[in-house]
């Protein structure tokens, strides 16, 4: 509980709980995200996991998981992606290709899914997600045992509902599977968010998304997207640190 990654997934109508990444739920998105310190430190060397340490750290698969409101479970714990082998040109001390001596984000979520991570939190906006797909190639996990999240950036939900689901199969090609088991709007983009989680409504109809969410949803946001949606998102992500502590939000999603 003292790790600073700072994510919060609150299930709407569910309690929240503490968690190892600071994510709170009974019912929690957790993700822990590899810090730019935790990459330099990666970079030196590739990791050599003997086979005892494997067998030791394979009882991570018995993770935990909590009841979502549309009865599916989702691991309380998770390997994070953002700045994984890439950071976003947009990002806080962005550098927008990695160095030659940086490991890949093939290989660290290779090692994380070997130490016995089976939830992988991605996103189109982290930049990496065909990366992540050749590790779940590469890995030999089942896709029953994997439990991958990823989200809509901005510029696409701006573009619109075509532009939404075309992101959403581009993800799917890139991760190598025929469907996530959850899919999250994330930003509320004013004025496009509500047609772009209805294009989601459409693809879970589809077969394509198991779980629907949102994040960096304020209550103002929740409530006009509820004016129109279908299914109300299982889980909505949101910030928190010392200094940004959500008191009202939380209490808002908890209730």
């Amino acid at each position: 509980e003292k790790s600073w990654a700072p994510s919060l997934t609150i299930v709407p109508g569910v309690g929240a709980a503490p968690v190892a990444s600071r994510s709170l739920q009974k019912g929690t998105s957790t993700s822990r995200t590899v810090s730019s310190h935790r990459m330099k430190m990666l970079s030196r060397k590739p990791l050599h996991i003997s086979a005892q340490a494997l067998n030791i750290m394979a009882s991570m698969t018995a993770m935990p998981t909590v009841t979502l409101n549309d009865q599916t479970a989702h691991p309380i714990v998770g390997y994070g992606t953002y700045k994984v082998g890439y950071v976003p040109a947009s990002a806080s001390a962005a550098t927008t290709a990695p160095a030659e001596s940086a490991v890949s984000a093939a290989d660290c979520v290779k090692q994380a899914l070997e130490v016995g991570y089976r939830f992988l939190d991605c996103a189109e906006f982290y930049g990496n997600e065909a990366e992540v797909g050749k590790a779940i190639a590469a890995s030999g996990v089942p896709r029953s045992d994997l439990y991958l999240a990823s989200k809509v950036w901005t510029t696409t939900i701006h573009n619109g509902p075509a532009a939404v689901q075309a992101q959403l199969e581009k993800t799917l090609r890139d991760l190598g599977v025929d469907y996530l088991d959850l899919y999250c709007i994330h930003w509320p983009v004013p004025g496009k968010h509500v047609a772009a989680y209805k294009q989601l409504e459409a693809a879970q109809k589809a077969g394509l998304v198991r779980s629907l969410g949102v994040s960096n949803y304020a209550i103002e946001d929740f409530k006009e997207l509820m004016l129109s949606a279908a299914v109300t998102p299982a889980v909505n992500q949101i910030e928190i640190n010392p200094f940004l502590f959500r008191k009202k939000t939380i209490e808002f999603f908890r209730s």
